[in-house]
């Protein structure tokens, strides 16, 4: 049995997992504690409370000791990663003032319109790479301004929901360069806070936490934190990474050639970048990578696994992923001329539209349940596919696309995504993406090892591949075009003032 072993912690959406691994990568055991629901009290709302995420940790935590036998002082590092962009608020004596405006929160648009006239769009590309989305952080904190001022004027310091974990277990405020790339805030060319956004949108630079590489010591774990945990006082805890960067280094997504493809909530394509390169249009995100020195492009659908989880609970209550899966798979390629346009929370890439809504276009009276199922994979499957083009656009390099997150777990949505995207897709040994690549960054970071990419060669090992069928090529090419043809058609009822 190994005697060094490294701690992952990934804040999702649905819940916190922890894992265990040893010094060859190995998974040792794992388990996940779920989260209250999201609260959506309002159209376009999206809260949780960081408490939650907290108690969460403490239970994953502890039941991964208990499974695994692994005694705390044998864990020689903790890497963090988390759900991006989620607005956290403490106060001057660290407790949270109001609940997490998270990821998928869409109320502010007229705060991201009042950002680009103070600061001016190209300006903002320019201090940020990116261009303000109501997603991001900066946008909900100036929402709170404008309508919660009792709630601001109490505000101290702002986090991000991995390291609210980090504050817990080490009492220190930090975050990393690829987390914090996703705030509206971060000089992500310079790998550091923007003080053009900061002093044009007129805030105090104190909130923010200092920022460190993914691999960098951060702190250790409190004698408090211990307490509460089972881990052992002392412990280093690593930078880690936002979700999507973390998820890249546990896919090995470390170097030019491979392309991520992470279907959980949402859906999203990541490529390594060796220098920053944005798209002016800002339809796909440039940001730090939790390598050092490295940069990633990535694009993203708000709602891939989002779509299937929304159909089960409101269509399908009772029914297994795989039971559904199967019902899809029953289907005709192509769903007789149905589409599906994940567009639950708004879109990303590439429509950058808050405002855009989901739905089956083509139905028809001869469509069955299973015919609607397949719809909804293939639409997820196109919009990976508008991501994917616009990475190779900006110079990510694509041999082939590694797939992780739940959706990776069905062969089918595998087939399916290499039938509509073209390419061979591999998947991993390891498919616990996020808290699997924020163990490695522990390990890269604490265990004595020549840096991530020398971790990933270690630990990451391909365990199959799917290759596109020729004989559907043609129909995904031409289902992909009408797909792309609907987003303009319906843009004028998604917005019927404009």
């Amino acid at each position: 049995m190994s005697s060094r072993y490294w701690l992952g912690i990934d804040v999702g959406t649905g819940g916190t997992r922890a894992l265990l691994v040893d010094e060859d990568g190995k998974l040792h055991a794992q388990a996940m504690a779920a989260h209250e629901e999201i609260r959506m009290e309002r159209p376009l709302w999206a809260e949780q409370r960081p408490e939650n995420w907290w108690a969460a940790a403490r239970e994953a935590i502890g039941r991964v000791l208990a499974e695994s036998g692994v005694r705390a002082a044998g864990i020689f590092g903790i890497g963090l990663s988390g759900q991006m962009h989620g607005l956290t608020m403490l106060d001057g004596a660290g407790e949270v003032i109001r609940p997490a405006l998270i990821w998928c929160d869409q109320r502010s648009q007229a705060e991201v319109d009042r950002i680009n006239r103070i600061a001016g769009e190209a300006a903002i590309l320019e201090a940020t790479a990116n261009p303000v989305l109501t997603g991001f952080t900066l946008p909900k904190l100036i929402w709170v301004r404008d309508h919660e001022p009792a709630s601001y004027a109490r505000l101290r310091h702002v986090l991000l929901p991995k390291d609210y974990l980090r504050y817990q277990l080490t009492g220190g405020f930090a975050s990393d360069v690829s987390d914090a790339s996703g705030t509206a805030m971060f000089d992500v060319a310079r790998r550091k806070w923007s003080q053009t956004m900061v002093a044009k949108m007129d805030l105090d630079p104190a909130w923010l936490p200092a920022v460190h590489e993914s691999p960098e010591i951060t702190g250790v774990v409190s004698r408090k934190a211990a307490g509460e945990t089972g881990l052992a006082e002392g412990t280093p805890v690593v930078g880690g990474g936002g979700d999507q960067a973390s998820s890249a280094v546990g896919n090995g997504i470390v170097a030019p050639g491979p392309v991520s493809c992470t279907l959980g909530t949402s859906g999203v394509v990541f490529s390594y970048l060796e220098k920053p390169n944005y798209d002016p249009r800002g339809r796909v995100h440039t940001f730090c990578h939790a390598v050092p020195g490295a940069w990633h492009v990535m694009g993203v659908t708000q709602g891939a696994g989002l779509s299937l989880q929304w159909f089960r609970t409101q269509m399908a209550p009772g029914a297994s992923y795989n039971d559904l899966m199967r019902e899809a798979a029953s289907a005709p390629p192509g769903a007789q001329g149905l589409y599906w346009l994940p567009y639950l929370m708004g879109e990303r890439t590439p429509h950058l539209d808050a405002a855009a809504r989901g739905g089956w276009i083509g139905l028809t009276a001869r469509h069955r349940r299973a015919d609607l199922i397949r719809a909804l994979i293939e639409g997820v499957c196109y919009s990976q596919r508008d991501c994917l083009d616009l990475v190779e656009s900006l110079g990510g390099a694509v041999a082939s696309v590694r797939v992780s997150g739940g959706g990776a777990r069905s062969p089918f949505w595998r087939q399916t995504l290499a039938n509509v995207l073209g390419r061979p897709v591999v998947s991993l040994e390891t498919e616990e993406g996020s808290a699997y690549g924020a163990a490695l960054l522990a390990m890269a970071g604490t265990g004595g090892f020549g840096g991530v990419a020398e971790v990933c060669a270690l630990a990451i090992r391909t365990a199959g591949q799917v290759d596109p069928q020729p004989e559907l090529a043609g129909l995904y090419a031409d289902g992909h075009r009408k797909y792309q043809s609907l987003y303009p058609a319906l843009r004028d009822f998604f917005h019927p003032s404009s």
